[in-house]
């Protein structure tokens, strides 16, 4: 009788004999639909075509090879990239196929952040134009149900004929032309003809961009800035210098870099990135291209002072700014529900105000319908939606820190943004045009001019948002004249930006790691500050227990800046050991936003969680936590890059 010592060796040796050598790599032959399905029936016990922890199989597989040989296929991990590796020899219509060994049993860094390079970003790429438009159009955000809408720009007439030439092409499409003045009164006016907004065309082609992923088919205003990073690490520097050029031709054409491509988002903007990204850019061009840096250079200056300067809109009258999305209305792409509780508190304070009257009580919906259409005037509820539009514009949608307050906030993650305009802007001209930039709009802008604008917002900033009893700065309210104590990750930005002293970015440091700093990285906000502010028991995604990839990524680099390196890499290894760990275990996810508390992917909070819904495998991860992975991995030094492969938990680590 033969005991299992043998039976393995005999079914090692038959998977070797069975293996074709082409070049240095080991391949297996299978039938693809075969095993995938055994594979399936035998490993994927909750039936949701993935094969994860949660499953409850035997976690091992006999591959079936086409000589009468097997392959013993065993762990989650190996289990799921199998699926993976079968379901793209099924997708390409292979009915026999060759297995990569090294591509089953690959380090799980090595397996996430080859996807990310060859595949995903790929995947994430758009255009608008004919060739992109289908996808795009087939988004629900694109029509009304019936037609589905292209805005351009009254400014771009090369686009208007382009598109125009297209209608025929595509079933219930329209070409809308956008005014010259687009006003707030005009975005709620279209509200109920939503689209997509055009972007730059280049010899009748679209200029190519990265989307979120998930439902987010649109160029995202400050979800481009980090997926250029991963870009640029990726030597994919064309692609982000493309995604600069969109944001350019926004400002152009739309005035602002948008929240996003989509007809509602016109009167919206998101936190400012623009020079920092041409900075890595130029910083990665392989032959300086000196023109197209005065060009990019001049739009920042254009949007700078246009967008962010102008007075009594984001510029505030103590100095500072905030963020601050004029419209009319309740923003249109929020989910049925989400305000019921705000409205329906409005709701009975206007019933209860005609109840002397002895007039009819209102429904909800009623009331909706009479406020949106202007037969209810309520400036209470303006206000209520114009912070709720302020607080989508800053990227944070949402946070119980912004909740009906965002637009009477100087925000330190803003102010910190625009600081590094002003030094990124003093350091370009200063050492690419001598000292001074000519701009098309007939002034010149000098190196010294930017270090004034800088060094006015670090005093002011100093002066009204520095906290010495905490050593950290907070949010500064305009209406009550206080700086607010809500902990978030985004006090940390003076840290990236550079604008904290040495002295201030030790302390900073003490107070992360004290009030932030989870188990799997930084949350966004403190628990203690969503427990003193919450007015109820709704889940805000950009808070405790959330990380989020921007905030992990800024927090990395401002440590950097300050010497804390070790500190950088511990916590770039708590994120991405969590990330590691979550694709190990659940068929490659990679999700919108992870709890950092409970270093899951499994996120109860408002919105779900994005990229965690696929079949067999995942092809595109989600943008910015792409992009945070691929940054990551350089923060990390050989010794803790084998500890991230081997799934060493951070408490063994640090």
């Amino acid at each position: 009788m033969m005991n299992k010592r043998n039976a393995f060796v005999l079914i090692f040796s038959l998977a070797v004999l069975s293996a074709c050598n082409k070049g240095s790599a080991e391949y297996l032959e299978v039938e693809v639909a075969t095993n995938m399905r055994a594979l399936l029936e035998e490993e994927d016990t909750d039936k949701d075509k993935r094969i994860t922890k949660d499953d409850q199989g035997d976690r091992r597989f006999e591959l079936q090879l086409t000589n009468g040989g097997e392959y013993v296929v065993s762990s989650t991990y190996f289990l799921s990239n199998l699926l993976q590796e079968l379901a793209l020899k099924n997708a390409a219509g292979d009915s026999v196929a060759f297995l990569e060994l090294s591509r089953i049993e690959e380090a799980p860094s090595s397996r996430i952040s080859r996807n990310i390079r060859e595949v995903y970003w790929d995947d994430l790429t758009r255009t608008v134009d004919r060739k992109g438009l289908k996808k795009i159009l087939e988004d629900s955000k694109s029509s009304d149900t019936v037609t589905r809408r292209i805005y351009v720009p009254s400014t771009d007439s090369v686009a208007r004929e382009y598109f125009n030439s297209l209608a025929h092409e595509f079933s219930n499409f329209r070409v809308e032309v956008l005014p010259e003045n687009i006003t707030p009164e005009y975005v709620k006016s279209i509200n109920d003809k939503p689209g997509i907004l055009s972007l730059k065309l280049e010899n009748g082609r679209g200029v190519p961009f990265v989307v979120p992923g998930g439902r987010f088919n649109e160029m995202y205003g400050w979800d481009s800035y980090f997926e250029g990073l991963g870009l640029i690490r990726d030597d994919r520097n064309d692609l982000a210098r493309a995604m600069v050029d969109n944001f350019c031709y926004q400002i152009e054409h739309y005035g602002k870099i948008l929240n996003a491509n989509r007809s509602y988002y016109l009167t919206r903007t998101q936190p400012p990135f623009l020079t920092s990204f041409i900075r890595s850019v130029y910083a990665a061009m392989e032959v300086e291209d000196k023109e197209w840096l005065k060009k990019t250079l001049e739009t920042a200056i254009t949007e700078y002072e246009t967008v962010w300067m102008v007075s009594g809109e984001r510029l505030a009258p103590n100095g500072l700014n905030r963020y601050y999305a004029a419209s009319i209305g309740i923003p249109p792409e929020t989910e049925d529900g989400h305000f019921r509780e705000v409205l329906t508190g409005f709701v009975n304070r206007y019933n209860e105000s005609r109840a002397d009257f002895e007039e009819e009580a209102l429904t909800l919906e009623e009331y909706v319908h009479n406020y949106q259409s202007g037969a209810i005037v309520e400036p209470d509820l303006d206000e209520y939606f114009l912070h709720d539009r302020s607080l989508r514009e800053s990227g944070h949608d949402t946070s119980w820190r912004l909740d009906n307050s965002c637009a009477h906030l100087n925000t330190v993650g803003l102010n910190a943004l625009l600081y590094k305009y002003e030094t990124d802007l003093a350091f370009l001209i200063g050492n690419y045009f001598n000292g001074v930039l000519a701009h098309e709009n007939g002034k010149s802008y000098s190196a010294g001019y930017w270090r004034k604008q800088a060094r006015m917002r670090k005093e002011l900033m100093n002066e009204l948002m520095w906290d010495e009893t905490k050593g950290s700065f907070y949010d500064y309210n305009l209406i009550t004249s206080f700086r607010t104590d809500f902990e978030s990750a985004t006090n940390y930005f003076p840290l990236w930006a550079g604008l904290a002293t040495e002295d201030q970015a030790k302390r900073m440091l003490d107070r992360l790691q004290s009030t932030l700093v989870a188990h799997c990285g930084v949350a966004s906000t403190a628990k203690a500050s969503v427990e003193k502010y919450a007015t109820n028991d709704v889940q805000r995604q950009w808070d405790y227990p959330n990380g989020w990839a921007p905030h992990q990524m800024l927090i990395w680099k401002g440590l950097q800046n300050y010497g804390y390196d070790a500190e950088a890499s511990e916590l770039a290894y708590r994120w991405l050991w969590m990330i590691t760990r979550n694709a190990v275990d659940y068929n490659g996810t990679i999700p919108e936003k992870y709890d950092v508390v409970s270093c899951t992917h499994k996120v109860y909070a408002e919105y779900g969680n994005v990229g965690t819904e696929f079949d067999y495998i995942t092809t595109s991860g989600f943008g910015w936590m792409n992009a945070s992975y691929q940054v990551g991995l350089d923060v990390l030094d050989s010794e803790l890059l084998k500890k991230l492969n081997d799934l060493v938990p951070p408490e063994e680590v640090f």
